[in-house]
């Protein structure tokens, strides 16, 4: 499954201060459809995300029935990612049954 959108980076402390980037609730959708067969517990999704020319692996945070996507501060120095900045963001996530 390969998503991409556009969302405004935002500032979440959750258990360490992180960007993140919010999925849109249609896309959520989309993941949670999914999520029981790509989840290794927790709820948390593994993904490929490309922000900018930065490629990096994470796992998306369920969050009040959406995702996030962490942005990792090394995504944030080399693409110049801050709270409040619109992000586009390229989500890949394996399912191994499509």
């Amino acid at each position: 499954m390969i998503l991409e959108f556009i969302e405004e980076a935002i500032w979440w402390r959750g258990p360490a201060p992180f960007i993140f980037v919010p999925v849109p609730p249609e896309l959520s959708a989309e993941i949670k459809a999914i999520s029981s067969r790509v989840t290794y517990g927790w709820g948390v999704i593994p993904a490929q995300v490309l922000i900018g020319d930065t490629e990096f692996s994470t796992s998306l945070f369920p969050r009040q029935g959406a995702y996030l996507v962490p942005v990792k501060v090394k995504v944030q120095k080399s693409e110049g990612v801050k709270v409040g900045d619109m992000v586009r963001v390229r989500l890949e996530i394996a399912d191994p049954f499509s």
